[in-house]
């Protein structure tokens, strides 16, 4: 019995069927802890322009040569003059660098968040095995690693160059761990402050000068109320005004509780008790900031 001939297609017909190998993954799936871990690495490294264009690399890295310039500065005056105590102490070093620090915040949140919103790539993200909360996690870690080698780094300066100066080694160690606790805290607060302000615009113009609005602004007014107080002699009401800026909570917990001078006017620095407030405050505005982070990233669509 002959083959069965296929039958020729009507004239006009143009279907067509094509087999061009889909297949299903079979290999292994890494889940939600790589995908987090990758989105913290690409996100870290992000902050520095690390993986993007030299043009991103150019602000990032000249803010951390100038937040390390100063310190080898410090280092070389103690090492020349045979001082016995470094210039500055540790834990004031972020204080008096708190510009930089700001500008650092200022540029580098909105390009951790802003263009995930502009160009709607937040939903691309939840549709791997990720979610809100490993999302808001990776670039609030990232963030705050991120600030925490810009404000260490020159902290490992000074500490290397006081040892090379032959500086009471215990005492040089304490005064680094007590500037790396202050740093720590200070990363946290402010990562978190930067990220949910940065979160709000898709513009990423518009979240720096935001950012820059409300670090700058408010530790103006509590410096300006701050000083009126000073002047007045409510030498009491100081402490309590500090509680409204975040440069101004850190001077206040570094001062109570490791040992630093307050930058206060007066040196009139909050106490044990005042300074108690001042940690559940930062503490505080560290846990609201995730939590409005969270909020704010709980729909896909944005």
């Amino acid at each position: 019995m002959a083959a069965e001939q296929p039958t020729a297609a009507p004239p006009g017909d143009q279907t067509r069927i094509h087999n061009i190998g889909y297949r299903s993954y079979d290999g292994p799936r890494l889940g939600r802890a790589y995908a987090r871990r990758s989105l913290y690495s690409q996100s870290l490294r992000g902050a520095y322009g690390l993986g993007r264009s030299a043009k991103s690399k150019v602000l990032p890295m000249l803010l951390f040569v100038v937040m390390c310039v100063p310190a080898a500065i410090m280092v070389a005056v103690a090492v020349v003059t045979k001082s016995n105590e470094l210039p500055l102490d540790y834990t004031r070093y972020a204080i008096v660098m708190q510009a930089v620090i700001s500008l650092y915040v200022a540029s580098q949140a909105p390009q951790s968040v802003s263009r995930d919103l502009r160009f709607k790539t937040v939903p691309l993200y939840f549709s791997r095995p990720i979610e809100t909360s490993d999302y808001v996690r990776a670039k609030y870690a990232a963030l705050a690693s991120a600030m925490f080698l810009l404000t260490a780094a020159p902290l490992l300066v000074l500490y290397i160059g006081a040892l090379l100066a032959k500086l009471d080694f215990a005492d040089q160690t304490e005064g680094f761990a007590q500037g790396l606790v202050s740093v720590a805290l200070l990363s946290l607060l402010f990562a978190g402050i930067g990220l949910v302000v940065a979160s709000v615009t898709p513009r990423r113009g518009f979240g720096i000068a935001a950012v820059i609005a409300v670090l700058t602004i408010t530790y103006g007014a509590v410096s300006t109320l701050q000083a009126i107080a000073e002047v007045q002699g409510s030498t009491g009401a100081v402490a309590w005004i500090g509680l409204f800026s975040p440069i101004t909570l850190i001077d206040g917990v570094q001062s109570a509780f490791l040992g630093a001078p307050s930058a206060f006017p007066g040196g009139s620095g909050p106490g044990t008790a005042e300074g108690v407030v001042y940690v559940l405050v930062t503490l505080g505005l560290i846990a609201a900031s995730h939590g409005l982070l969270m909020r704010r990233y709980r729909k896909a669509g944005l």
